[in-house]
């Protein structure tokens, strides 16, 4: 939908595959391989069950460092990808990077507990996208606990800013998350794009899990001069330039560059630390503006609660906090 701006969400599913009042973990760890965008390495991931009320823990099997609990104050980094970060024991910090995609995944696949085990810096970007965790997550099955789950009920509206970039957190008018996305590229390739959804397990895997993360190619050189996307190629990322897509095989979605920043709010939303019921809004907005919304939100009780999904929905505060 380059350059159109419906005005409603336009939810692309209304039947989740998952009871969405009780957590849910993988029924047997599974493992794969893949490249670190950033770093170039060859990494191994591990996804594990968990016990309820875990929540997503990422863990380095490769040097000593704590787990991680993947929430909006563990983030240490967002310039490039969202970034947790901890005490390595000696001084300083040690960081799992790139942890977006995975994250997206498993907020759209209803995820709450899981252990995430790496040895090396940052997860695996496979495709650039979230498809490849989605099949990772539904080989190794997805299955209910025992434990209720207590969604985070956004109770008035909080909102960032950085210029004409905003990101919002608003009440719910339906349960569960809604996301409202604009982006606008001065490259025409990408343009003016716009995308509403409502996140539930059937449209995130149809529609949203296979955007891939893309780049402009004055960019790159930059990148690659700071050690940076050294793991980056036309298997990972979309390159533009200009008016034209690099990639031989085009696009997978004509409007494949808002899919891929719904996608990433997804995961950078998912770090509040559990299933949000509200309504997300941003423009031009990115992993730093998302990190910083959370924060917000956190900083005063009175824009949140804890409850079931099934509770009544807040009355909209008009005001932004």
């Amino acid at each position: 939908m380059n350059g159109m701006l419906p005005q409603a969400p336009v939810p692309f599913g209304t039947a989740s595959r998952h009871d969405g009042q009780m957590q849910h973990t993988i029924r047997q760890p599974i493992s794969s391989i893949g490249t670190g965008l950033h770093t170039g390495r060859r990494i191994s991931l591990k996804l594990s069950p968990a016990p309820e009320n875990t929540g997503i823990v990422f863990r380095r099997n490769d040097i000593t460092l704590p787990p991680l609990a993947a929430r909006y104050d563990t983030v240490v980094d967002t310039r490039l990808s969202t970034v947790l970060g901890g005490d390595g024991g000696d001084g300083h910090a040690e960081r799992i990077a790139t942890i977006e995609h995975l994250m997206a995944a498993l907020a759209g696949c209803g995820v709450d507990n899981i252990f995430i085990d790496v040895d090396g810096p940052e997860i695996p970007v496979f495709d650039g996208s979230a498809a490849e965790f989605v099949f990772l997550l539904e080989c190794a099955g997805i299955m209910p606990q025992a434990a209720a789950r207590q969604h985070i009920h956004v109770d008035r509206t909080v909102r960032v800013e950085d210029g004409d970039a905003f990101a919002e957190l608003s009440p719910a008018t339906q349960p569960g998350l809604t996301i409202d996305i604009s982006i606008d590229f001065p490259a025409a390739a990408i343009g003016q794009q716009r995308y509403v959804t409502l996140v539930e397990p059937g449209a995130f895997r149809q529609h949203l899990s296979t955007a891939r993360t893309f780049v402009l190619q004055p960019e790159i050189d930059y990148l690659h001069s700071v050690g940076l996307a050294r793991g980056g190629s036309l298997d990972n990322a979309i390159v533009v330039n200009g008016d034209s897509v690099v990639n031989p095989s085009g696009l997978r979605h004509p409007d494949e560059f808002v899919r891929h920043k719904v996608l990433d709010a997804i995961g950078d939303i998912y770090l509040a630390g559990g299933m949000i019921n509200g309504h997300f809004r941003g423009h031009k907005s990115g992993h730093t503006l998302n990190n910083r919304l959370l924060r917000k939100v956190f900083a005063e009780q009175a824009n949140w609660h804890r409850a079931p999904l099934g509770a009544p929905l807040s009355t909209p505060q008009p005001q932004a906090a």
